[in-house]
C-alpha cells in the first residue's frame, strides 16, 4: 500500500465555469475599429438553411445570458460557424464580445430562424442581395451556397458602407468564391458585386436606395431595370433602410414575401439594434 504524502497530492485548479450552449471560438478577424468576424465550432445536430440567423451571446455582469441575433455568415455546408459583428462601445454584448480570443467560449441556442431563405421566394433569373453594413452577413451565407447559383442565373450584390474600409470583409469574400473549389465555377459569369460608400469617396458612391431609384446601378453593371416576372430581391439592414427599400421594390412591382406566402422579395427584421 502506497502511503501518500504532502508531495504526492496534485491540487487541481478551479475549472472554468462552462457555459449553457457554449461553442469554442476558433479565430478571430478585426477589419475596423468598429467591425470584427469570428469563427465557431458547430454543434453537431445543427441544420440551418443558409440565411438564418440564431441567438448567440455572452454571460452578463448579472450571470445571465446576453443573447443577440446574429446571421450566421457561414453557408449550410460548413464544419464552423461564421459572424460578422459590429462594435458597440457602450454596447451591453458587443463591448464585451469584440474582445473573445481563440479557445474562449460564447453561448450559441441552435434554434434557426429567418425569412432570408430562398423557401420564401418564387422562382425568378435574377437575385438582389441589398444590405447595409454587416447587414451583409446573411448574404455571406447565401453566396457561398451552391442552391444560389442553381436557382438563379444572376446573383447581384449590393452593400454600401460609410467608408472604404468597411467594406474589406464583402470584397475579400466576393474575391475568395472566384477560386472556391466547390463552388468557383457556378460563381463564374453569375455574381455581380456592386460595393458603394455614402462618405468616403469611392467609384461608386451613394445609397442603394438612390441608386436603385436612379437607375444608376442598371446603367453601370449593364442590367435593365427590375421586373416582377424575373427579379427577387433579399434585404438586411437598420429599420431604416429596410422600409426606405421595401418602397424602392415595390415601385418596380415586388411584392413582400414570407416562409409561409413566398414572393418577390424578403426583408429580415430581426436586427434592431446593437446586433445590426
Amino acid at each position: 500500500m502506497v502511503k501518500m504524502t504532502e508531495q504526492t497530492l496534485v491540487t487541481e485548479k478551479p475549472a472554468k465555469p462552462h457555459l449553457p450552449d457554449a461553442q469554442t471560438v476558433n479565430s478571430v478577424q478585426h477589419y475596423t475599429d468598429r467591425l470584427f468576424s469570428f469563427r465557431v465550432s458547430r454543434p453537431q445536430s445543427l441544420r440551418f438553411r443558409s440565411g438564418e440567423f440564431v441567438m448567440i451571446g455572452l454571460m452578463g455582469d448579472n450571470g445571465k445570458p446576453l443573447l443577440r441575433a446574429y446571421s450566421i455568415a457561414s453557408p449550410n455546408w460548413d464544419e464552423e460557424l461564421e459572424f460578422y459583428s459590429i462594435k458597440v462601445p457602450d454596447g451591453p454584448l458587443t463591448s464585451k464580445l469584440q474582445h473573445i480570443q481563440p479557445g474562449d467560449e460564447i453561448i450559441l441556442r441552435p434554434k434557426p430562424v429567418g425569412t432570408l431563405v430562398h423557401d420564401a421566394l418564387l422562382p425568378g433569373k435574377r437575385v438582389w442581395f441589398l444590405a447595409t453594413g454587416t447587414g451583409i452577413a446573411p448574404f455571406a451565407s447565401l453566396m457561398r451556397d451552391p442552391e444560389t447559383y442553381e436557382k438563379f442565373d444572376e446573383v447581384i450584390m449590393m452593400h454600401t458602407c460609410r467608408e472604404v474600409a468597411e467594406l474589406e470583409y464583402g470584397r475579400k469574400l466576393v474575391e475568395d468564391l472566384q477560386n472556391d473549389p466547390l463552388i468557383g465555377e457556378m460563381v463564374e459569369g453569375k455574381l455581380r458585386y456592386y460595393p458603394t460608400t455614402t462618405r468616403e469617396e469611392f467609384h461608386h458612391m451613394g445609397r442603394i436606395t438612390d441608386n436603385l431609384s436612379s437607375g444608376k446601378v442598371f446603367e453601370d453593371l449593364g442590367l435593365t431595370p427590375m421586373n416582377p416576372e424575373t427579379d427577387r430581391a433579399m434585404v438586411c439592414g437598420s429599420l431604416a433602410f429596410n422600409k426606405d427599400v421595401m418602397a424602392v421594390l415595390e415601385s418596380f412591382g415586388l411584392r413582400e414575401g414570407a416562409n409561409s406566402e413566398p414572393r418577390e422579395y424578403v426583408v429580415e427584421k430581426a436586427f434592431v439594434g446593437e446586433g445590426v
